[in-house]
């Protein structure tokens, strides 16, 4: 039988901490959120691991250090307001719920989004919003928002997120195609303006959406490529 809390310490302690991550709150929420509980039953014994597994409907939960370090990179902050793109699993979004007041989460896969809506209400995240929709859009009745995060790559920053952030506010999110994807942090200004720094190389599925990549087929191809090996993918 598996101790789900020695093996959720252990992984802060070598995976998050061990690697670099600071911030408080992130490890406070990683030694909090059960990760157990956001992949399928037969993968509990693996949810620990060093990596991502798989949810269903091509999708992955994220490796939990490439989640920690966006939270961190995000300098998400209790008392603000966070959307997340690509709900998966509702990893993510939990860890988010830990710290934000509020996060609003989008999910394309129907399928994903009531599992994961299911999941958090059960472990009582009343924060943690799930919609399901086309995530490149934003929410635009519920903005603005102070971080905007995506737990997939798209080919550009979607106006409709800069559009939706708060001045001060933070985007993270992986930017590129072919099997590799740039991490990207954005801050808005108070002049409306934005500052860009680039975080490292990370591989993410593909953002699909009006402002992302308008279809799966060319991301086929490059995860056939890969080996059919994805590293990271939806919260």
């Amino acid at each position: 039988m598996t101790d789900f809390a020695q093996a959720r310490e252990t992984m802060v302690e070598r995976q998050i901490a061990g690697r670099g991550i600071r911030d408080a709150n992130v490890l406070s929420a990683m030694r909090t959120v059960p990760r157990e509980e956001f992949v399928p039953e037969k993968l509990h014994r693996y949810a620990y691991d060093d990596g991502p597994l798989p949810i269903g409907e091509g999708q992955t939960i994220s490796q939990p250090y490439v989640v920690a370090l966006m939270i961190e990179a995000a300098a998400l902050r209790p008392g603000e307001r966070a959307l997340e793109i690509g709900t998966g699993s509702g990893y993510a979004a939990a860890l988010m719920g830990q710290i934000a007041s509020d996060v609003f989460t989008v999910e394309r896969h129907g399928v994903l989004a009531d599992r994961a809506r299911s999941c958090l209400a059960r472990l009582g995240y009343a924060n943690v919003h799930v919609h399901t929709g086309d995530g490149t859009l934003g929410l635009p009745g519920e903005a603005p928002f102070d971080v905007i995060i995506a737990s997939a790559g798209g080919p550009d920053v979607p106006a409709a997120w800069k559009e939706q952030l708060a001045a001060g506010g933070r985007i993270v999110m992986p930017v590129g195609r072919h099997g590799y994807q740039d991490l990207v942090k954005l801050v808005r200004g108070s002049d409306g303006g934005f500052t860009k720094e680039l975080l490292g190389g990370v591989r993410f599925v593909p953002l699909i959406g009006a402002q992302g990549w308008p279809d799966k087929a060319g991301w086929v191809r490059d995860l056939l490529t890969w080996g059919g090996d994805d590293p990271n993918g939806a919260g």
